[in-house]
């Protein structure tokens, strides 16, 4: 099994799919067991903290998670005794081999270790091209704004982040970032969101054909706003993937 892994810190974390492994749940069910410990003990937020990914057999990335000893024993705590006892036996066994030195030529003429370690370099060259995925579309929406200067308007704003102005004007609605007030044929943005410095408004002033003038806001997307905007819809993009792909 080569789903443990040593963060960054040194501190052993076991994933959802050797969870699923030794105690013959499926993953699925695992993994929303998961995110209901997770919820209760962390918040919506603490989620995130603890989720993964990995590159299943058709070359797809699948979500899941990685969690040190006390939220994997906390998570079966629930399950039956048989489980719980796989479980702990498992972290007893990878935390006496953590703390045994490691032997270089005992690896090297040992196949099976040899196995084990370029396995487990493999997974995780896999797991940094995936999160290198991830991380090109932000790469992609801060290029494209550093070529934006001032406010745009939003059908101008929705082809910066390539989006249909329809669907983009729909999504900003949806978003609470604009709104129409009642008779008025133009969009206005939430104070909230001016105030953030995301939107802003242009006062036009026109003469009517009787002479008359009449003033109108413009609704603007800030240079800000736009990489608010291209951060928000690309993880949102890679939310729904995933999520699909559960």
């Amino acid at each position: 099994m080569q789903n443990i892994i040593s963060s960054n810190s040194g501190s052993l974390t076991m994933s959802s799919r050797e969870i699923a492994e030794l105690t013959g749940k499926e993953h699925r069910n695992v993994m929303a067991d998961i995110r209901k410990m997770l919820t209760e003990l962390h918040g919506e937020n603490g989620v995130l903290n603890f989720q993964q990914s990995y590159i299943n057999g058709q070359n797809k990335e699948q979500p899941c998670f990685n969690l040190p000893k006390r939220e994997s024993l906390i998570l079966v705590s629930g399950y039956s005794v048989q489980m719980r006892a796989t479980i702990i036996d498992r972290w007893q066994e990878l935390e006496a081999m953590a703390a045994k030195p490691i032997d270089p030529m005992q690896v090297l003429n040992d196949p099976a270790s040899m196995r084990s370690l370029l396995l487990g370099y493999t997974e995780r060259v896999i797991e940094l091209e995936a999160k290198v995925e991830k991380i090109q579309p932000m790469a992609d929406a801060l290029i494209r704004i550093a070529h934006t200067e001032g406010g745009r308007c939003l059908t101008d704003a929705s082809k910066v982040l390539q989006i249909k102005p329809r669907e983009f004007i729909s999504k900003l609605a949806q978003m609470g970032w604009i709104y129409k007030r009642a008779g008025v044929t133009n969009w206005i943005g939430y104070q909230d969101k001016v105030n953030a410095g995301y939107l802003e408004h242009k006062i036009t002033t026109v003469e009517r054909a009787d002479g008359s003038e009449k003033s109108y806001a413009q609704c603007l997307v800030t240079p800000k706003g736009v990489a608010k905007l291209s951060l928000l819809f690309a993880h949102k993009t890679a939310c729904d993937a995933s999520t699909a792909e559960v």
